[in-house]
C-alpha cells in the first residue's frame, strides 16, 4: 500500500536523513515523510526493541517489540520513506547547505539530520554537538542540538528514561521543528477522519 502525504510542500523541496530506525528515528521520519519532506532512513536493525514487550506504551494493550517494529517499518514505507535497511552510516558532517551522511557503499546529502542511535553517541560527538556533563547529547524541548539542523533523539539524549514513549515523543518534536523550519511558522501535523478517508479509503475499519 502506498499513500500520498497528507501535507503540502509549500514549494519546497527540503530533504530529511534520520539515522537510526528505532521507535525515535522512525517516528521523526513519519512526521517528515507523511508531511510532504523527502526523508531517508539507515538502519542497522541493531534497536532494542526486538527484546522488549510493550504494555507501557499508551493506546497499545500488548505487542511485541519485532512486532511493534514491523508495524512502524510499513508504516513510514507506506508514506514513501527512503529506508535503508542493513546499511550503516560511518560519519555525519556539515556541508555549506546542510549534512553530509557517509556510509561504506556511498555519501548521501540532506538539509537536515536527525540523529537516532541510541546509547551511542559517537556520530553526535564527532559532529561536535554538544554534551551535557551526564555525556548525554544537550538538546532543547525541540531536540535540536547545538548544531543547528541536527537533531538527537531517545537514549543519545536521556541517561535513563528509554522507553519507546518517549523515544516516539523525541522523533515527532524534532520532525515537527524541522517541518515548522522549512515552512517559517509554527506547523502542527493534526489529522482528522476525513484525511483517513482520504488517504486509505476502504481500507479503513468500519
Amino acid at each position: 500500500m502506498t499513500t500520498e502525504t497528507t501535507g503540502d510542500d509549500n514549494g519546497t523541496d527540503a530533504s530529511v536523513i534520520v539515522v537510526g530506525g528505532g521507535p525515535a528515528g522512525l517516528s521523526a521520519a513519519l512526521f517528515t515523510a507523511k508531511n510532504g519532506l523527502e526523508t531517508t532512513v539507515f538502519d542497522t536493525d541493531e534497536t532494542w526493541m526486538h527484546k522488549a514487550h510493550l504494555f507501557n506504551y499508551l493506546g497499545i494493550g500488548s505487542v511485541g517489540g519485532s512486532e511493534f517494529m514491523a508495524t512502524a517499518r510499513q508504516q513510514v514505507d507506506d508514506f514513501g520513506v527512503d529506508r535503508r535497511q542493513g546499511e550503516p552510516v560511518t560519519a555525519v558532517s556539515e556541508t555549506d547547505g546542510g549534512f553530509a551522511v557517509e556510509t561504506d557503499e556511498d555519501s548521501s546529502e540532506a538539509d537536515y539530520v536527525v540523529l537516532a542511535t541510541g546509547a551511542n553517541r559517537d556520530l553526535a560527538a564527532e559532529l561536535g554537538c554538544e554534551l551535557t556533563d551526564a555525556d548525554v547529547v544537550d538538546v532543547g524541548v525541540d531536540m535540536e542540538t547545538s548544531v543547528p539542523g541536527a537533531y538527537a533523539t531517545g537514549a543519545m539524549v536521556r541517561p535513563e528514561e528509554w522507553q519507546a514513549a518517549i523515544a516516539v515523543g523525541d522523533g515527532a518534536a524534532a520532525a515537527l521543528n524541522i517541518l515548522s523550519a522549512v515552512r517559517g511558522e509554527h506547523y502542527h501535523d493534526f489529522d482528522v477522519p476525513a484525511d483517513a478517508s482520504r488517504l486509505f479509503g476502504e481500507q479503513l475499519a468500519e
